[in-house]
């Protein structure tokens, strides 16, 4: 006889079905982060960053993965921006993807709703390879309705995270996410972002660590933030009109 949860049986006494758990079936790894870096090509950057990576009393950093790890010996880039995408915004990020993936170039993003669930979407559909990096254990899934689409990352092309499993989740894991994704992309694009957006850590980190920073000139453009101008004096910042602004420099 099944055992139904106290809070499952609470939720069916309102009249909704019980929410499903999210279960992650294929073998999970992991790999030191600063050795994995190297091993693809990239640089390290700024190594102080590395102390905010590491668990406590650990005197490495690790990534946690399922799927291809070998992937990221190819170029990535990072699409990202805000949950509350626009339809914009959404197309912007969608065709982008599109383009990379095109291109031979690996997608990657934070599977967070909006321009992060609509670039990784796109990169699937148009056949290209993705990867993508969560803010909690790659056992969770958030938000759930991604659930089915990090399912296929993590079997057919690659899911990390900085997480292990059984680590609890807070609002702070989402800059440690963004560093890591940082540090594992060869550039990050962001396409649509408020002046409050937690997309602007990524940014910083881009920064802290020499990676190639790209703003959409749509963003550039809006009168309604003023983020951009802060990060346009950086010398590895560009603003994208086209796909070859991005390509020409990874």
């Amino acid at each position: 006889m099944m055992v139904m949860s106290a809070k499952a049986a609470q939720h069916r006494e309102r009249g909704g079905p019980a929410r499903p758990r999210y279960r992650l079936s294929v073998p999970v790894d992991r790999i030191e982060l600063q050795a994995l870096i190297r091993e693809t090509g990239r640089t390290v950057g700024n190594d102080k960053q590395f102390d905010l990576l590491r668990s406590y009393g650990s005197k490495d950093a690790y990534v946690h993965f399922a799927g291809d790890i070998g992937l990221l010996k190819k170029k990535a880039v990072s699409i990202v921006g805000t949950r509350d995408v626009s339809e914009d915004g959404a197309r912007r990020a969608a065709r982008l993807a599109r383009e990379l993936v095109g291109a031979g170039v690996i997608v990657m993003s934070g599977l967070a709703k909006g321009v992060d669930t609509a670039a990784l979407s796109s990169a699937r559909s148009a056949g290209g390879s993705l990867a993508a990096v969560i803010g909690t254990p790659l056992q969770k899934a958030y938000p759930i309705e991604n659930s089915e689409l990090q399912t296929e990352i993590a079997d057919k092309h690659l899911l990390l995270s900085p997480f292990a499993e059984g680590e609890a989740v807070f609002k702070g894991n989402f800059p440690k996410r963004n560093r890591v994704m940082a540090l594992l992309s060869d550039a990050t694009v962001i396409v649509e972002a408020s002046d409050t957006s937690g997309t602007l850590h990524q940014a910083a980190e881009c920064i802290r660590q020499g990676r190639w920073l790209f703003i959409l000139k749509s963003v550039v453009e809006d009168p309604g933030i003023s983020w951009p101008q802060r990060f346009l004096k950086e010398n590895r910042t560009v603003v994208v009109e086209n796909m070859d602004d991005i390509l020409s420099r990874i």
